[in-house]
């Protein structure tokens, strides 16, 4: 081979390798810094960009998009002497690749290594129950103190969250008795409570229902008295209206007389002595009631009709009698009070008037 042609060949190559040194290309939301002569040169921007070979260092690419990084657990003490181990999670932006370059070795670490120390001073403060109770104020903490140590890094943070506080196994046993035992409480007292407002209903509705039962037995016995009330006064004014005389009354007497017998309460009869002026007054009555002719003079005794009615109330004065003797108690017969007439020797008289007449 031709040393001339080799020689060509070599030329070719080194002019395509230094062409292709001299090119470079970043991606968009990427960054490169160049040095030039070993001193910082200029950052290239996304697209093409031309450097000097050989003479330009081009160093590696920057991502300036927002980055999520998170960390081991880290453990950490309270206020009240107790170990947590705390996970975190990080959201950071490079917004200048040169001081991200030459201001930090490595800012993941230091980012990292900051995020432990203040977190230790942030918890160190707080005792168990804030600290779990208080995630955004500790959020809020790292991510002030995060933001205004990185600034100088050209990273900014932009949020920072607390992914999960592990406290001791012993301390998690305790709370979950704890909030056991506060459950137990809570339902506890809702028990009670209802209990309490269903004894209260309960009563209610049985102040309810007693007051309106004596609202209506009082009604009811307001109108019962109103009917009975009116019931006598009616029969009181027709009694008066129409003027009763007393042979009337004591027809009707002598028709209770039987009732009276029957009663199956009666173990002691009582018949008044006015009875036989009742009779009286009846055989007085409808004797007089006769008309006063010559053929009711000549008319025989037994077949008048002061007769007929004399012999029907002698009948019921002596059903009367009969029915008082068969109602009479085991321990004897029944008495009659007030040295009374028997009605049937009255009769008999009233009868023996009636035919003198």
């Amino acid at each position: 081979m031709d040393p001339l042609l080799v020689v060509g060949l070599l030329v070719i190559l080194f002019a395509v390798f230094t062409v292709l040194k001299a090119v470079r290309i970043v991606p968009q939301a990427r960054a490169r810094n160049v040095e030039r002569l070993g001193r910082y040169n200029r950052t290239l921007k996304p697209g093409l960009n031309f450097v000097i070979p050989y003479i330009d260092r081009v160093y590696p690419m920057i991502d300036l998009r927002e980055q999520v990084v998170t960390f081991r657990p880290q453990p950490v003490i309270t206020e009240d002497n107790l170990v947590v181990e705390i996970d975190n999670v990080i959201y950071f932006q490079v917004t200048d690749p040169r001081a991200a370059a030459y201001e930090i070795a490595n800012y993941l670490q230091a980012i990292e290594q900051l995020t432990v120390t203040t977190m230790r001073n942030v918890i160190g403060a707080m005792d168990l129950e804030k600290t779990l109770t208080s995630r955004d104020h500790i959020n809020s903490q790292l991510r002030g103190v995060l933001d205004e140590a990185t600034g100088k890094w050209g990273i900014r943070v932009n949020r920072v969250e607390v992914k999960a506080i592990d406290p001791p196994k012993t301390i998690k046993d305790a709370m979950e008795k704890q909030m056991r035992a506060e459950r137990d409480k809570r339902a506890a007292v809702l028990n009670a409570e209802g209990q309490r407002q269903s004894q209260i209903l309960t009563a209610e509705g049985d102040k309810q229902s007693a007051i309106l039962r004596a609202e209506g037995q009082r009604t009811a016995a307001i109108l019962q008295a109103e009917g009975q009330s009116r019931a006598i006064d009616q029969v009181f004014q027709a009694v008066h209206r129409n003027d009763p005389d007393p042979q009337l009354l004591a027809y009707q007497y002598l028709q209770m007389l039987p009732q009276l017998a029957q009663s199956p309460g009666n173990t002691f009869w009582v018949i008044p002595s006015e009875v036989t002026s009742a009779l009286q007054g009846v055989s007085k009555a409808f004797t007089e009631a006769l008309p006063r002719s010559a053929a009711t003079r000549e008319e025989e005794p037994g077949s008048s009709a002061a007769d007929e009615e004399v012999a029907r109330a002698s009948e019921a004065a002596a059903e009367a009698v009969a029915d008082a003797q068969e109602a009479e108690s085991p321990n004897g017969p029944r008495q009659l009070t007030q040295g009374v007439e028997d009605p049937s020797v009255a009769l008999t008289d009233l009868e023996k008037e009636h035919q003198e007449r």
